[in-house]
């Protein structure tokens, strides 16, 4: 499961065996995870996170996009 970035206190990573599924990211905070997809960036789905908290994620996510698909790219092979 590899991370790819640490940002404000949120882990962002993917998981190994995700290929078949579009460009996504999951972002986890303690015991809150959430999934976003990267393009559009749209929410996939959360756990225990509230309501501002996923505002600030998507910011993030938003923020790094570029980043974050390059990175599912290399791992992929997209």
């Amino acid at each position: 499961m590899p991370t790819v970035l640490f940002e404000a206190g949120y882990r962002f990573f993917f998981y190994s065996r995700e290929n078949a599924e579009p460009p996504h990211i999951h972002i986890e905070h303690g015991d809150k995870l959430a999934k976003y997809w990267l393009d559009p960036v749209e929410l996939a789905n959360s756990k225990r996170f509230r309501a501002h908290e996923l505002s600030e994620v998507r910011e993030l996510v938003i923020r790094y996009r570029d980043r974050l698909l390059e990175a599912w790219n290399e791992h992929f092979g997209a």
